[in-house]
Protein backbone atom coordinates (compact mmCIF):
# COMPACT_ATOMS: atom_id res chain seq x y z
CA UNK A 1 0.00 0.00 0.00
CA UNK A 2 3.03 2.24 -0.01
CA UNK A 3 3.66 5.30 2.18
CA UNK A 4 1.09 6.54 4.67
CA UNK A 5 -0.80 9.37 3.04
CA UNK A 6 -3.28 11.69 4.71
CA UNK A 7 -6.30 9.49 3.89
CA UNK A 8 -5.11 6.85 6.39
CA UNK A 9 -4.18 9.14 9.29
CA UNK A 10 -6.51 8.99 12.27
CA UNK A 11 -7.52 12.10 14.22
CA UNK A 12 -5.22 12.63 17.20
CA UNK A 13 -7.73 11.34 19.76
CA UNK A 14 -8.26 8.08 17.85
CA UNK A 15 -4.66 7.14 17.16
CA UNK A 16 -3.36 4.02 18.87
CA UNK A 17 -0.99 4.69 21.75
CA UNK A 18 2.59 3.59 21.13
CA UNK A 19 2.41 1.50 24.30
CA UNK A 20 -0.97 0.06 23.28
CA UNK A 21 -0.15 -3.56 23.98
CA UNK A 22 -2.22 -4.19 27.12
CA UNK A 23 -3.87 -7.56 26.79
CA UNK A 24 -7.50 -7.82 27.75
CA UNK A 25 -7.33 -9.35 31.21
CA UNK A 26 -10.47 -11.23 32.05
CA UNK A 27 -12.01 -11.51 28.60
CA UNK A 28 -13.97 -14.76 28.91
CA UNK A 29 -12.58 -17.92 27.32
CA UNK A 30 -15.52 -20.32 27.11
CA UNK A 31 -15.30 -24.06 26.52
CA UNK A 32 -18.35 -24.95 24.44
CA UNK A 33 -17.96 -28.66 25.20
CA UNK A 34 -18.51 -28.04 28.92
CA UNK A 35 -22.22 -28.29 29.81
CA UNK A 36 -21.84 -26.91 33.34
CA UNK A 37 -22.85 -23.27 33.61
CA UNK A 38 -22.44 -22.64 29.88
CA UNK A 39 -25.59 -20.52 29.52
CA UNK A 40 -24.70 -18.26 32.45
CA UNK A 41 -21.10 -17.96 31.19
CA UNK A 42 -22.36 -16.78 27.81
CA UNK A 43 -24.82 -14.37 29.43
CA UNK A 44 -22.18 -12.85 31.71
CA UNK A 45 -19.74 -12.48 28.80
CA UNK A 46 -22.36 -10.73 26.66
CA UNK A 47 -23.37 -8.44 29.51
CA UNK A 48 -19.96 -7.53 30.89
CA UNK A 49 -17.80 -7.55 27.75
CA UNK A 50 -19.86 -7.92 24.58
CA UNK A 51 -16.88 -10.06 23.50
CA UNK A 52 -15.66 -13.54 24.41
CA UNK A 53 -13.56 -16.37 22.97
CA UNK A 54 -14.72 -19.95 22.44
CA UNK A 55 -12.75 -23.20 22.28
CA UNK A 56 -13.96 -26.73 21.48
CA UNK A 57 -16.37 -25.07 19.09
CA UNK A 58 -16.70 -27.98 16.66
CA UNK A 59 -15.28 -26.25 13.55
CA UNK A 60 -12.77 -28.64 11.98
CA UNK A 61 -9.30 -27.11 12.01
CA UNK A 62 -8.53 -28.28 8.46
CA UNK A 63 -11.56 -26.41 7.06
CA UNK A 64 -10.34 -23.13 8.52
CA UNK A 65 -6.72 -23.73 7.55
CA UNK A 66 -7.71 -24.49 3.96
CA UNK A 67 -9.55 -21.16 3.69
CA UNK A 68 -6.72 -19.34 5.43
CA UNK A 69 -4.18 -20.80 2.98
CA UNK A 70 -6.38 -19.88 0.00
CA UNK A 71 -6.76 -16.36 1.38
CA UNK A 72 -2.99 -15.91 1.61
CA UNK A 73 -2.58 -17.10 -1.98
CA UNK A 74 -5.23 -14.68 -3.23
CA UNK A 75 -3.81 -11.64 -1.44
CA UNK A 76 -0.38 -12.59 -2.75
CA UNK A 77 -1.54 -11.90 -6.32
CA UNK A 78 -0.65 -8.67 -8.12
CA UNK A 79 -2.94 -5.67 -7.56
CA UNK A 80 -3.89 -5.85 -11.23
CA UNK A 81 -5.04 -9.45 -10.87
CA UNK A 82 -7.00 -8.83 -7.65
CA UNK A 83 -8.74 -5.80 -9.11
CA UNK A 84 -10.26 -7.92 -11.87
CA UNK A 85 -12.91 -8.82 -9.30
CA UNK A 86 -13.01 -5.42 -7.60
CA UNK A 87 -16.20 -4.42 -5.80
CA UNK A 88 -18.39 -1.66 -7.25
CA UNK A 89 -21.68 -0.04 -6.24
CA UNK A 90 -23.46 -2.53 -8.53
CA UNK A 91 -21.30 -5.56 -7.69
CA UNK A 92 -20.80 -5.19 -3.95
CA UNK A 93 -18.95 -8.49 -3.42
CA UNK A 94 -15.36 -9.31 -4.27
CA UNK A 95 -12.06 -7.50 -3.72
CA UNK A 96 -11.64 -4.00 -2.29
CA UNK A 97 -8.72 -1.95 -0.98
CA UNK A 98 -10.07 1.56 -0.33
CA UNK A 99 -12.63 1.04 2.42
CA UNK A 100 -13.33 3.76 4.98
CA UNK A 101 -14.39 3.43 8.62
CA UNK A 102 -15.65 6.62 10.31
CA UNK A 103 -14.58 8.40 7.10
CA UNK A 104 -10.89 7.48 7.49
CA UNK A 105 -9.34 4.96 5.11
CA UNK A 106 -8.48 1.55 6.58
CA UNK A 107 -5.00 0.04 6.17
CA UNK A 108 -6.24 -3.23 4.70
CA UNK A 109 -7.49 -5.08 1.65
CA UNK A 110 -10.50 -7.39 1.73
CA UNK A 111 -12.39 -10.04 -0.19
CA UNK A 112 -16.12 -10.42 0.57
CA UNK A 113 -18.55 -13.21 -0.23
CA UNK A 114 -22.05 -14.10 0.99
CA UNK A 115 -22.89 -17.35 2.74
CA UNK A 116 -26.07 -17.85 0.68
CA UNK A 117 -25.61 -17.21 -3.05
CA UNK A 118 -27.58 -15.44 -4.43
CA UNK A 119 -28.51 -13.10 -1.60
CA UNK A 120 -31.65 -10.94 -1.76
CA UNK A 121 -31.30 -7.34 -0.56
CA UNK A 122 -33.11 -4.02 -1.14
CA UNK A 123 -32.11 -2.21 -4.33
CA UNK A 124 -31.74 1.08 -2.47
CA UNK A 125 -31.95 2.59 1.03
CA UNK A 126 -35.13 4.48 -0.02
CA UNK A 127 -37.92 3.23 2.32
CA UNK A 128 -40.47 3.58 -0.49
CA UNK A 129 -38.45 1.53 -2.99
CA UNK A 130 -39.66 -2.09 -2.83
CA UNK A 131 -37.31 -3.39 -5.54
CA UNK A 132 -34.90 -6.17 -4.58
CA UNK A 133 -31.45 -7.03 -5.93
CA UNK A 134 -29.57 -10.31 -6.02
CA UNK A 135 -26.04 -10.20 -4.70
CA UNK A 136 -23.87 -12.84 -6.38
CA UNK A 137 -20.44 -14.01 -5.32
CA UNK A 138 -17.55 -13.43 -7.69
CA UNK A 139 -14.50 -15.68 -7.51
CA UNK A 140 -10.96 -15.19 -8.78
CA UNK A 141 -9.41 -17.63 -11.23
CA UNK A 142 -6.59 -18.19 -8.75
CA UNK A 143 -6.41 -19.88 -6.35
CA UNK A 144 -8.93 -22.31 -7.87
CA UNK A 145 -9.72 -23.87 -4.50
CA UNK A 146 -10.87 -20.60 -2.89
CA UNK A 147 -14.54 -21.05 -3.84
CA UNK A 148 -14.84 -24.58 -2.49
CA UNK A 149 -12.82 -23.77 0.65
CA UNK A 150 -15.11 -20.79 1.33
CA UNK A 151 -18.31 -22.75 0.81
CA UNK A 152 -17.18 -25.59 3.08
CA UNK A 153 -16.12 -23.15 5.78
CA UNK A 154 -19.43 -21.26 5.93
CA UNK A 155 -21.35 -24.51 6.47
CA UNK A 156 -19.33 -25.12 9.61
CA UNK A 157 -19.57 -21.53 10.83
CA UNK A 158 -23.35 -21.53 10.39
CA UNK A 159 -23.63 -24.48 12.79
CA UNK A 160 -21.55 -22.60 15.35
CA UNK A 161 -23.54 -19.38 14.84
CA UNK A 162 -26.88 -21.11 15.49
CA UNK A 163 -25.44 -22.84 18.57
CA UNK A 164 -24.24 -19.51 19.96
CA UNK A 165 -27.57 -17.83 19.21
CA UNK A 166 -29.36 -20.62 21.09
CA UNK A 167 -27.11 -20.10 24.11
CA UNK A 168 -27.66 -16.32 23.96
CA UNK A 169 -31.44 -16.84 23.74
CA UNK A 170 -31.40 -19.14 26.78
CA UNK A 171 -29.25 -16.64 28.70
CA UNK A 172 -31.96 -14.01 28.09
CA UNK A 173 -34.66 -16.35 29.36
CA UNK A 174 -36.01 -17.03 25.86
CA UNK A 175 -36.63 -20.38 24.11
CA UNK A 176 -33.45 -21.76 22.52
CA UNK A 177 -34.86 -21.43 18.98
CA UNK A 178 -36.20 -17.88 19.48
CA UNK A 179 -33.83 -16.35 16.90
CA UNK A 180 -33.91 -19.12 14.28
CA UNK A 181 -36.69 -17.72 12.10
CA UNK A 182 -34.87 -14.43 11.58
CA UNK A 183 -32.08 -16.24 9.70
CA UNK A 184 -34.17 -18.31 7.30
CA UNK A 185 -33.13 -16.05 4.39
CA UNK A 186 -30.00 -14.73 6.04
CA UNK A 187 -27.78 -11.98 4.64
CA UNK A 188 -24.68 -13.42 6.32
CA UNK A 189 -21.35 -12.61 4.69
CA UNK A 190 -17.71 -13.49 5.21
CA UNK A 191 -14.69 -11.25 4.79
CA UNK A 192 -11.10 -12.25 4.17
CA UNK A 193 -8.86 -9.51 5.60
CA UNK A 194 -5.23 -8.78 4.81
CA UNK A 195 -3.38 -6.06 6.74
CA UNK A 196 0.03 -5.33 5.15
CA UNK A 197 2.89 -4.02 7.32
CA UNK A 198 2.48 -0.29 7.97
CA UNK A 199 5.38 2.13 8.40
CA UNK A 200 3.38 4.33 10.80
CA UNK A 201 1.31 2.05 13.07
CA UNK A 202 0.86 4.90 15.54
CA UNK A 203 -1.00 6.98 12.92
CA UNK A 204 -3.14 4.50 10.99
CA UNK A 205 -5.48 1.65 11.85
CA UNK A 206 -6.31 -1.56 10.01
CA UNK A 207 -9.94 -0.86 10.83
CA UNK A 208 -11.02 2.25 12.71
CA UNK A 209 -13.22 2.19 15.79
CA UNK A 210 -16.69 0.81 15.06
CA UNK A 211 -19.48 -1.46 16.23
CA UNK A 212 -20.80 -4.31 14.10
CA UNK A 213 -24.25 -3.58 12.71
CA UNK A 214 -25.39 -7.21 12.40
CA UNK A 215 -26.37 -9.84 14.94
CA UNK A 216 -23.22 -11.83 15.73
CA UNK A 217 -19.61 -11.82 14.52
CA UNK A 218 -17.38 -14.91 14.67
CA UNK A 219 -13.74 -13.97 14.07
CA UNK A 220 -10.63 -15.97 13.40
CA UNK A 221 -7.41 -13.95 13.78
CA UNK A 222 -3.92 -15.25 13.14
CA UNK A 223 -1.15 -15.26 15.73
CA UNK A 224 -0.03 -11.72 14.85
CA UNK A 225 -3.09 -10.30 16.59
CA UNK A 226 -4.18 -6.67 16.55
CA UNK A 227 -7.86 -6.70 17.54
CA UNK A 228 -8.60 -4.19 20.28
CA UNK A 229 -11.79 -3.89 22.33
CA UNK A 230 -13.00 -0.83 24.23
CA UNK A 231 -13.37 -2.26 27.72
CA UNK A 232 -16.80 -1.47 29.18
CA UNK A 233 -15.54 -1.08 32.74
CA UNK A 234 -13.19 1.84 32.07
CA UNK A 235 -13.33 2.73 28.35
CA UNK A 236 -9.69 1.67 27.80
CA UNK A 237 -8.57 0.04 24.55
CA UNK A 238 -7.25 -3.45 25.30
CA UNK A 239 -5.82 -6.05 22.92
CA UNK A 240 -7.41 -9.47 22.51
CA UNK A 241 -4.53 -11.93 22.75
CA UNK A 242 -4.71 -14.63 20.05
CA UNK A 243 -5.64 -18.03 21.47
CA UNK A 244 -4.73 -20.99 19.25
CA UNK A 245 -7.75 -22.48 17.44
CA UNK A 246 -10.18 -20.18 19.29
CA UNK A 247 -12.86 -17.97 17.78
CA UNK A 248 -13.53 -14.46 19.02
CA UNK A 249 -17.25 -13.72 19.31
CA UNK A 250 -18.93 -10.35 19.64
CA UNK A 251 -22.56 -9.39 19.82
CA UNK A 252 -23.63 -6.86 17.23
CA UNK A 253 -26.08 -3.97 17.21
CA UNK A 254 -29.04 -6.21 16.36
CA UNK A 255 -28.61 -8.23 19.56
CA UNK A 256 -28.34 -4.96 21.48
CA UNK A 257 -31.73 -3.95 20.08
CA UNK A 258 -33.35 -7.40 20.37
CA UNK A 259 -32.24 -7.63 24.01
CA UNK A 260 -33.39 -4.04 24.71
CA UNK A 261 -29.83 -3.27 25.84
CA UNK A 262 -29.50 -6.20 28.24
CA UNK A 263 -26.47 -6.92 26.03
CA UNK A 264 -24.45 -4.21 24.30
CA UNK A 265 -22.51 -4.11 21.08
CA UNK A 266 -19.01 -2.90 21.93
CA UNK A 267 -16.63 -0.66 20.00
CA UNK A 268 -13.54 -2.33 18.58
CA UNK A 269 -10.72 -1.60 16.12
CA UNK A 270 -7.68 -3.24 14.54
CA UNK A 271 -4.06 -2.20 15.07
CA UNK A 272 -1.48 -2.58 12.31
CA UNK A 273 2.06 -3.86 12.63
CA UNK A 274 5.22 -2.20 11.31
CA UNK A 275 6.92 -5.52 10.53
CA UNK A 276 4.33 -8.27 10.11
CA UNK A 277 1.34 -8.71 7.88
CA UNK A 278 -1.88 -9.95 9.51
CA UNK A 279 -4.76 -12.08 8.27
CA UNK A 280 -8.20 -12.54 9.75
CA UNK A 281 -11.57 -14.01 8.74
CA UNK A 282 -14.73 -12.51 10.26
CA UNK A 283 -18.09 -14.20 9.70
CA UNK A 284 -20.99 -11.74 10.03
CA UNK A 285 -24.20 -13.59 10.98
CA UNK A 286 -27.05 -11.40 9.75
CA UNK A 287 -30.82 -11.90 9.43
CA UNK A 288 -33.04 -11.77 6.34
CA UNK A 289 -33.37 -8.43 4.55
CA UNK A 290 -37.08 -8.15 5.44
CA UNK A 291 -36.43 -8.44 9.20
CA UNK A 292 -37.86 -5.59 11.26
CA UNK A 293 -35.38 -5.20 14.10
CA UNK A 294 -36.92 -4.16 17.42
CA UNK A 295 -36.81 -5.13 21.11
CA UNK A 296 -38.28 -8.59 21.52
CA UNK A 297 -41.54 -9.29 23.22
CA UNK A 298 -40.75 -10.92 26.55
CA UNK A 299 -37.77 -8.63 27.15
CA UNK A 300 -39.79 -5.44 27.55
CA UNK A 301 -42.47 -4.44 30.05
CA UNK A 302 -43.90 -1.37 31.74
CA UNK A 303 -40.81 -0.98 33.92
CA UNK A 304 -38.48 -1.62 30.96
CA UNK A 305 -40.21 -0.22 27.84
CA UNK A 306 -38.72 -0.64 24.35
CA UNK A 307 -35.66 1.56 23.85
CA UNK A 308 -35.69 1.39 20.04
CA UNK A 309 -38.11 2.00 17.23
CA UNK A 310 -38.34 -0.83 14.69
CA UNK A 311 -36.11 -0.54 11.63
CA UNK A 312 -35.73 -2.61 8.49
CA UNK A 313 -32.44 -4.55 8.43
CA UNK A 314 -32.23 -4.67 4.61
CA UNK A 315 -32.51 -0.90 4.28
CA UNK A 316 -29.97 -0.43 7.08
CA UNK A 317 -27.56 -2.83 5.34
CA UNK A 318 -28.09 -1.13 1.97
CA UNK A 319 -27.23 2.27 3.47
CA UNK A 320 -24.09 0.88 5.09
CA UNK A 321 -22.90 -0.80 1.88
CA UNK A 322 -23.24 2.37 -0.19
CA UNK A 323 -20.97 4.25 2.22
CA UNK A 324 -18.14 1.82 1.45
CA UNK A 325 -17.64 3.43 -1.94
CA UNK A 326 -17.35 7.05 -0.95
CA UNK A 327 -16.16 9.18 1.91
CA UNK A 328 -19.12 10.68 3.74
CA UNK A 329 -19.32 14.09 5.37
CA UNK A 330 -21.36 12.67 8.24
CA UNK A 331 -21.27 9.50 10.35
CA UNK A 332 -22.93 6.52 8.71
CA UNK A 333 -26.31 5.21 9.87
CA UNK A 334 -26.26 3.82 13.44
CA UNK A 335 -28.81 2.12 15.69
CA UNK A 336 -28.66 5.22 17.89
CA UNK A 337 -30.72 6.92 15.19
CA UNK A 338 -33.58 4.61 16.15
CA UNK A 339 -33.23 4.95 19.91
CA UNK A 340 -36.27 6.27 21.74
CA UNK A 341 -35.15 9.02 24.07
CA UNK A 342 -36.35 8.79 27.65
CA UNK A 343 -38.03 12.17 27.32
CA UNK A 344 -39.92 11.16 24.18
CA UNK A 345 -40.84 7.88 25.85
CA UNK A 346 -42.24 9.67 28.89
CA UNK A 347 -44.24 12.01 26.68
CA UNK A 348 -45.62 9.09 24.68
CA UNK A 349 -46.66 7.23 27.82
CA UNK A 350 -48.26 10.36 29.31
CA UNK A 351 -50.21 10.87 26.09
CA UNK A 352 -51.32 7.24 26.17
CA UNK A 353 -52.53 7.58 29.79
CA UNK A 354 -54.40 10.81 29.01
CA UNK A 355 -56.08 9.23 25.99
CA UNK A 356 -57.27 6.37 28.14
Amino acid sequence: MGAVDQAFIQAQEHRPAKSSSTYAEGIPLINLSSPDGLVSEIGNACKNWGFFQVINHGVPLEKRQRLEDSSRKFFGLSSEEKRKIRRTEKQVLGYYDTEHTKNVRDWKEVFDFVAKDPNLVPASPDPHDKELLEWHNVWPQYPPELKEASEEYVKELEKLAFKLMELIALSLGLPANRFHSFFRDQTTFVRLNHYPPCSAPDLALGVGRHKDGGALTILFQDDVGGLQVKRKSDGEWVTVKPTPDAYIINVGDIIQVWSNEAYESVEHRVMVNSEKERYSIPYFFNPAHYTMVEPLEGLTNEQSPPKYKAYNWGKFLSTRKLSNFKKLNVENIQISHFRISELADKQERALSINNN
